[in-house]
């Protein structure tokens, strides 16, 4: 935990550490490709945090980035590669990647972009079709 009630993270290396302040808005599964891609996992546990309430403490200078879409910027570490985060801009939030944060008692919400699922999950956790309506998508949900 840090020090204001929020949590501490880092890269693989530990070159790049993060905090973050308070609770997560919402933590859950995504399933789409580009997560997938991504974290070279069938699927994505993430945290998401106001984008204010997640802050860099240690080796700004080893964050990359890239942007593939106008949703979402990706960061990792350029000592290890390893991923830290997604920041969503338009969303005013940031998905701390779940493992990057060890203290944290992961409790999923939801899975979201099921639809492109390769790993179906029975966990009886509601199944959204892509995102909830507040966030663009249509908040159809998929039955298990």
């Amino acid at each position: 935990m840090a020090g204001n009630g929020g949590y501490k993270g880092k890269c693989f290396c530990g070159a790049v550490e993060l905090e973050t302040r308070g609770e997560p808005a919402a933590m859950g599964y995504c399933h789409c490709s580009s997560c997938r891609e991504w974290s070279a996992a069938p699927v994505n546990a993430f945290s998401l945090w106001p984008m204010d309430a997640v802050s860099i403490v240690k080796g700004s200078d080893d964050l990359a980035s890239i942007q593939k879409s106008e949703n979402s910027i990706r960061r990792w570490c350029r000592a290890c590669g390893g991923h830290l985060m997604t920041e969503h801009p338009r969303w005013g939030l940031t998905d701390v990647y779940a493992a990057v944060i060890p203290a944290l008692a992961f409790r999923p919400m939801l899975h979201v972009n099921y639809q492109e699922t390769v790993l179906p999950m029975k966990d009886g956790l509601p199944k959204q079709r892509d995102f909830p309506q507040e966030f663009g998508g249509t908040g159809d949900l998929i039955a298990e």
